[in-house]
């Protein structure tokens, strides 16, 4: 909880804004009390056969207590939003410092449901947690004092019970939600994973007559979802059934103290009522405060796993010079994976064109890998004009590298802002130029909206071979020196590929190139050609 106020109220005003909401709250339960007190007089002296009018307080508290109540929902929602939106950039800048290599070894469905389930979980903190236990604990007093006017014995007795029914379906609410939150998120991503699955690969499940398996596997996530959902609801039910037993101890006291006083009883009866009003959103309460301290456990966790590859501590200056080498560099992703390099040298000097080719899986992309700070090595060096790139900020290092691989993303936004991704300050004459030298600046001029066309996150209302140079436009754009390509043209036809590289071989300029890919096709022009098979590097034709 620390942790999110630290996140979500950076600013005093913030927390001044909050604090005075809980003022409004408080208020608004007082004059419901007073309200209530008030209209218990009144007919507790019209059933004594007391002649009084309609007392003026009736109505003014009677118009103040909507006012109120419209205005507590106008500060604790506000609070509430302002809430998500600092957690959700919080979050997603502490997933981004570290993600430059993906998600790693965690699964996508689990990251989003950080995203959405767990930020999600904390929309209620605010509003349905801290405004009525505070509420609630401020309350008490006012309880005492109001019925104590008549009897400080039931006064005593009311408050104990209100106090201690308070806690108690708070405390229990609060363990309930905290045994069950994680289940339940766990449950909720596996069935967003198996749904996302089913429905990714339909056609592929089609053809093979795999639907009644694939529909297993979505019914018994379902089933295990709808199973945590029930216990969770059979606790919820309890521990509510805790605080209406409380509230009808509560009264049965008042009826016994004042049952020979007709007005005194009524007056303390309606009192109580309005009072346990507020405790009757405790266990509610106390399972979205175990719901949200789950939540935010769960998102501090994501945010502080650590890149792999962290700053230095006092980083090299940034050098000039631009050849990228990889010298005795032996390499595995963990402890217990085997070796992907044993002993790798290679050289990739200023303006040169190199590539490094092999099957899948003999580590080609972790090349690209190294040479970005995703990983790093047992063993050896990886030098950026000289510089052991260990010694250089990661930030530095993407100054010098532009990266291109084969699952770069087409955003869904239009071309312009899917372009200016790898330069936010590029003007239109910058990325028409980029699209001319990629030679696909004719047809982005043909589609109706021009470079506002929308595009969706798979590219589908483009062909392979279009995307393909729209994402090559969007690497140029990038003024780094130095170009890694990693498997550019995976998925094209052979005529597709050759005009890709006669692209390329192009616009290269004073670039340095590093190419990785499988096959040979395209790289007649390079100035030489490595072949990556076993974890070492052999000369091949080029």
């Amino acid at each position: 909880m620390r942790a999110l106020l630290e996140i979500a109220f950076p600013w005093k005003g913030r927390s001044l804004v909050a604090l005075f909401g809980v003022w409004v709250a408080f208020t608004a339960l007082c004059t419901n009390v007073a309200l209530i007190a008030v209209t218990g007089r009144f007919i507790a002296a019209a059933a004594i056969g007391t002649t009084v009018s309609l007392p003026l307080s009736l109505g003014i508290l009677g118009f103040a207590l909507p006012v109120l109540r419209y205005l507590e929902r106008l500060f604790a929602y506000d609070v509430s939003f302002r809430t998500l939106t600092e957690v959700r950039v919080w979050l997603f800048c502490r997933l981004a410092a570290g993600g430059a290599g993906g998600l790693g070894f965690r699964r996508a469905g689990t990251v989003l449901g950080r995203l959405v389930t767990d930020v999600e979980g904390l929309n209620t903190l605010y509003p349905r947690v801290l405004l009525p236990t505070a509420g609630a604990i401020l309350l008490a007093p006012v309880v005492l004092l109001v019925i104590g006017r008549d009897s400080w014995i039931a006064a005593s007795i009311v408050v104990v019970c209100f106090v201690l029914a308070g806690l108690v379906v708070l405390l229990a609410g609060f363990h309930a939600a905290r045994a069950t939150t994680d289940n339940t998120a766990h449950a909720i991503a596996s069935l967003r994973i198996a749904t996302g699955n089913a429905l990714s690969g339909v056609r592929e499940i089609k053809v093979s007559g795999a639907e009644g398996m694939m529909l297993a596997l979505v019914q018994a996530q379902e089933t295990r979802v709808f199973r945590t959902e029930r216990d969770f609801a059979a606790q919820r039910a309890l521990i509510r059934s805790v605080a209406f037993l409380a509230a009808q101890a509560a009264l049965l006291t008042v009826l016994l103290i004042h049952g020979a006083n007709v007005r005194q009883a009524i007056v303390a009866i309606f009192v109580t009522i309005a009072a346990f009003e507020a405790i009757t959103v405790m266990p509610h309460a106390g399972m979205l405060a175990g719901h949200a301290v789950a939540s935010v456990a769960g998102l501090v966790d994501a945010a502080t796993t650590q890149s792999r590859v962290p700053d230095p501590p006092s980083p090299a200056i940034l050098p000039k010079a631009t050849a990228l080498s990889f010298d005795h560099v032996r390499f595995r992703w963990s402890a217990d994976h085997s070796l992907v390099f044993e002993d790798i040298s290679l050289q990739v000097p200023s303006m040169g064109r190199v590539a490094v080719l092999g099957p899948s899986g003999a580590g080609k992309s972790t090349l690209a890998a190294l040479a970005l700070k995703v990983a790093s090595p047992e063993s050896g060096w990886i030098r950026l004009g000289g510089t052991d790139i260990a010694n250089l900020r990661a930030a530095d290092v993407y100054k010098k590298i532009a990266y291109l691989s084969h699952s770069t993303h087409l955003f869904g936004d239009t071309i312009r802002n899917n372009l200016r991704i790898a330069r936010r300050d590029a003007d239109d004459a910058a990325i028409w130029e980029a699209l001319e030298a990629v030679r696909v600046a004719h047809l982005v001029r043909a589609l109706p909206d021009g470079l506002d066309t929308w595009i969706d996150e798979h590219g589908t209302q483009i062909f392979g071979a279009q995307a393909r140079r729209i994402l090559l436009a969007r690497t140029l754009l990038n003024v780094a020196p130095i170009l890694i390509l990693d498997e550019p043209c995976a998925g094209l036809d052979l005529a597709a590929q050759r005009e890709f590289f006669d692209i390329l071989g192009d616009i290269l300029g004073n670039r340095s190139l590093l190419l990785v890919g499988q096959h040979l096709a395209g790289t007649e022009r390079l100035d030489r050609v490595w072949r990556l098979q076993g974890g070492r590097l052999m000369s091949a034709a080029g």
